[in-house]
């Protein structure tokens, strides 16, 4: 047989069968006088075991450690272990698509900010009367890639404070005037008069759960995530923030 024969008895690819010869896979055959490789019965065999074994889901390497010739006795351990991180693929896909089907069917749909926690959603949903304001649909950002970004137990704190700031009618009142009050200092300088009552507004939304135990309570520009997080709001906007955190620093002590 010649190289295309072999691949289309077998339902490979001539490249397939070229790229198991340059990985060592595969034998090459000697070149006939005419100079075409001459493929044996043995060498389809061995090509169709390479094919049922990478359509097992084995990597060419372990295909490799298979075909080795005192590798016979360890197909049985290959195998298994296969098996075993399929069922551990299986139980993710059902993991992932369990929140997708949170997603899909919370209430209220699909949050703009995308995918979040199921806990989340709720929440969001919660607020959807809110999404004119556009300090409250700044804020839903940042709570959404909080939540992308910390470890799962500081998530779950996070999104807990969440639910005490945002889960119930009176808080998400609440909520909606401190936006009101920030969305009005968009074109406003730090020193305007507004700044205090937003900021006393605002230290009354954020529970103590959603600032940290100790450090400098958000008001460090030196920390990169802060700075970013500051020059994104309008200077009053930011000046407003750092007072209800200072207000905050102070009642814990």
């Amino acid at each position: 047989m010649r190289i295309g024969e072999l691949a289309a008895v077998v339902g490979v690819t001539t490249r397939a069968v070229r790229h198991y010869h340059h990985l060592g896979l595969l034998a090459e055959p000697e070149r006939r006088p005419n100079g075409y490789r001459q493929y044996t019965l043995r060498h389809a065999v061995v090509l169709a075991r390479i094919r049922r074994l990478t359509e097992l889901g084995l990597g060419l390497a372990e295909v490799r450690d298979v075909l080795a010739d005192d590798a016979g006795k360890d197909l049985v351990e290959v195998l298994t272990e296969l098996d075993e991180d399929l069922a551990r693929q299986e139980e993710a896909v059902r993991e992932r698509r369990g929140r997708l089907r949170a997603l899909l069917e919370a209430e209220g749909g699909l949050p703009a900010e995308g995918p979040v926690s199921p806990e989340l959603a709720a929440l969001f949903a919660g607020t959807a009367h809110l999404t004119d304001s556009p300090m409250a649909a700044k804020d839903r950002e940042i709570i959404a890639f909080l939540e992308t970004s910390m470890p799962a137990g500081a998530r779950e704190r996070m999104v807990s404070s969440v639910k005490e700031a945002l889960g119930s009618p009176a808080a998400v009142a609440r909520a909606g005037e401190a936006y009101a009050l920030l969305d009005a200092l968009a074109d406003a300088e730090p020193d305007d008069p507004r700044v205090g009552d937003a900021a006393r507004v605002l230290a009354g939304c954020i529970p103590p759960g959603l600032l940290p135990e100790t450090g400098t309570w958000g008001l460090d520009r030196d920390d990169g995530v802060l700075r970013a997080f500051y020059d994104d709001l309008a200077p009053a906007q930011a000046e407003a923030v750092r007072r209800a955190l200072r207000i905050l620093a102070g009642q814990r002590r």
